[in-house]
């Protein structure tokens, strides 16, 4: 992919970059483990973005 994308673009891949971390240690915490996983985590090469 070039560097020099479009802007919109560029804000849809940050949005996606924000949202692909885990689940914070404060929400398992206070939910006693039931929620441990984010269902929106996603790996740069297995998985596409719809855009």
């Amino acid at each position: 992919m070039s560097s020099n994308k479009p802007g919109p673009k560029k804000r849809r891949l940050l949005k996606k970059g924000k949202e692909n971390k885990r689940v914070p240690a404060w929400v398992m915490q206070r939910t006693n483990r039931n929620h441990t996983e984010n269902p929106k985590r996603r790996n740069w090469r297995r998985q596409d973005i719809d855009e």
